[in-house]
């Protein structure tokens, strides 16, 4: 998580509502800080840019969710994500793994 607090307060926000979509004007409009500064912090502070940092927050949701047993396409919804097939790209893209489900069964087993 951002060290710092505009950019906490923006982490802490996506947290409670995973599945807003914010425009790059409305999140630095939040922050109180110009596009190029919100960049700029975002990739100091986190190592990556803000697009990647929101995968990886919906990734480590998804995963405490799906470890519960909820459904794919109800974890991909809420997440935002319009069809389940475009969050299980993106889950396989961060993961490696074939599908989210079948990847938390192999390493429970």
């Amino acid at each position: 998580m951002p060290a710092d607090r505009r950019l906490r307060r923006l982490a802490d926000a996506l947290l409670a509502h995973p599945s807003a979509r914010l425009t790059i004007e409305e999140k630095s409009a939040r922050i109180g800080a110009s596009e190029r500064t919100h960049s700029r912090l975002f990739q100091r502070e986190t190592g990556m840019s803000f697009g990647r940092w929101r995968q990886q927050l919906h990734v480590g949701l998804a995963l405490q969710r799906l470890a519960i047993g909820d459904a794919v396409n109800s974890v991909a919804l809420d997440l935002g994500y319009e069809r389940a097939s475009t969050f299980i790209t993106m889950f396989r893209r961060h993961t490696g793994a074939v599908r989210p489900g079948i990847s938390l069964k192999v390493a429970s087993a």
